[in-house]
């Protein structure tokens, strides 16, 4: 064709006429309509923003579906009650037109995909994706992603909890096996770490020598993996490891099944508390509005508000030992008047005055758990997920001390720090203790009392509690439950010493 134009136009003028033709033919092949079997129209700017509406969201979640729930900023209840939308609401119908510009781009089928795939690292091919211990939704559906994405076999690193649970059984998909079995059949199966990169949040059976990619975003900080071989990296500093994944999947031109769509949009409303957390970002907001549509979720709010029922439901289940280790974590530091670990630990739920009643249960399991780590300190934050607000629970004068210089404010019965809007360990926590302690902060010296937990105790499951709840038993006289407080006799001694057990 090229050729055919002609003696009568130079070189560069055959080029940009090809291209001018090229580029209307691919306009047109996206505007042009059948309007009957006889004539073809270019609909306006007006008509195709509605003809895209019309077909891209009627069907699904996203936008349309809220839209036609209710007006542009409520949503009508029976009678005369009506509410505002909620922020994951809001953002959905905000980032309507952002969505159906990327979804139209992605294939609905494999058969359309190319056959060479430039953008996906040859190197995670075949790998066993998994998340950090204590595993959590985030950890669960990047890993079933991610498998989808790079080809792959997704995997658990512990048990998943009720939240995730939930999840699963919600978009119809099979929970991942336990990673130990896995490698039963592929003991040297090349690992992918999604949702974390530091050793100690690694299942214990992972070789680092195995380790081939980590997809993360969290901060590097202690014990951050060290490998001999160069790896696959993608960090990014968005709310969700789902979100990254989502994102991947996007610039690859591959849409997620409708299943995996449904995972990651469940984790990435956990990880930032319904688009509502400090460490949430505009990529988070734009790919919740994706998944939205392409897992066809009619009303995100609806699914937000059982999924973290789900989840709470479990914590009110839970013994103090679930609730001190479910989600912990611990960061080493190496100043020149402080060297140790500290240990952080995190209870989201809506309704913080069910766990604040259990905090003569939680504070000896602290203590317990805190000898039995060797940490240097260790914190408890019961975080309202719904009203986004947050305590502290202090179980001894070293957090006292530090918390007072990282987060000031008064301190009830000598236990319990008012933390404010501070909800997320990521964004709010731990950076702030950590510029504490690089600022100079050390321990201090408060002399300390007796104090019952001392003594040498093991962990076993309850055979009288229906949910099989691990509980503390003295080793003393291997009956004693050291979870239900401290005794009177016992309490009026600390007291007497002016300090808090620890």
């Amino acid at each position: 064709f090229f050729f055919r134009l002609g003696d009568q136009y130079d070189k560069k003028e055959k080029t940009l006429f090809i291209f001018r033709l090229t580029l209307r033919l691919f306009t047109e092949q996206d505007t042009i309509r059948m309007t009957d079997k006889r004539e073809m129209k270019i609909p306006t700017d007006d008509e195709n923003s509605k003809r895209v509406r019309a077909e891209s969201f009627h069907h699904a979640g996203g936008a349309e579906a809220l839209r036609l729930q209710a007006g542009d900023h409520e949503k009508q209840y029976s009678g005369d009650i009506v509410r505002k939308r909620t922020e994951v609401e809001e953002q959905v119908l905000a980032k309507e037109q952002e969505a159906g510009d990327i979804i139209r781009t992605l294939p609905e089928d494999e058969k359309s995909l190319p056959k060479v795939d430039f953008f996906l690292p040859e190197i995670l091919k075949n790998a066993i994706f998994v998340g950090h211990l204590v595993t959590d939704l985030d950890s669960v559906a990047g890993a079933i992603g991610a498998a989808a994405l790079y080809g792959g076999t997704p995997a658990l690193a512990s048990e998943v909890n009720s939240e995730t649970a939930f999840a699963l059984e919600h978009f119809k998909v099979d929970a991942p096996r336990r990673l130990e079995e896995v490698l039963k059949e592929t003991p040297d199966a090349d690992i992918c770490l999604v949702d974390h990169q530091q050793t100690s949040q690694m299942n214990p059976s992972i070789n680092v020598d195995n380790v081939v990619g980590v997809i993360d975003h969290h901060a590097l900080q202690s014990k951050t993996i060290v490998t001999d071989k160069p790896i696959y990296i993608d960090i990014r500093p968005w709310g969700s490891m789902s979100t990254i994944i989502t994102h991947s999947f996007i610039r690859c031109g591959r849409r997620p099944p409708r299943d995996v769509a449904g995972m990651l949009l469940c984790a990435i409303l956990s990880d930032t508390l319904n688009l509502l957390g400090p460490t949430t970002t505009d990529w988070d907001r734009l790919m919740v509005a994706v998944l939205a549509e392409i897992a066809g979720v009619n009303d995100i709010q609806l699914l937000a508000s059982q999924q973290f029922k789900a989840k709470s439901r479990e914590l009110a289940n839970l013994s103090a030992v679930g609730l001190v280790n479910g989600d912990q974590k611990s960061f080493s530091f190496n100043t020149e008047k402080f060297q140790g670990e500290i240990g952080f630990a995190v209870v989201e739920t809506t309704d913080d005055e069910v766990i604040r009643e259990r905090i003569s249960e939680l504070l000896p399991e602290m203590v317990a758990c805190k000898q039995e780590k060797n940490l240097s300190c260790l914190f408890l934050a019961i975080v309202n997920i719904v009203e986004l607000k947050s305590c502290l629970l202090l179980c001894g004068p070293t957090e006292a001390d530090l918390a007072q210089a990282a987060f000031g404010g008064p301190i009830d019965n000598g236990t319990v720090m008012d933390l404010g809007n501070r909800v997320s360990r990521k964004k709010d926590f731990i950076p702030v203790l950590t510029k504490t302690i690089q600022n100079g902060w050390s321990k201090t010296n408060i002399p300390r009392g007796p104090s019952m937990f001392k003594m040498k105790s093991h962990l076993e499951v309850d055979p009288e509690d229906p949910y099989a709840n691990v509980k503390r038993v003295n080793d003393e006289d291997g009956t004693k439950d050291m979870n239900k407080g401290i005794p009177e006799q016992e309490e009026k001694k600390e007291e007497e010493c002016g300090i808090i057990i620890g």
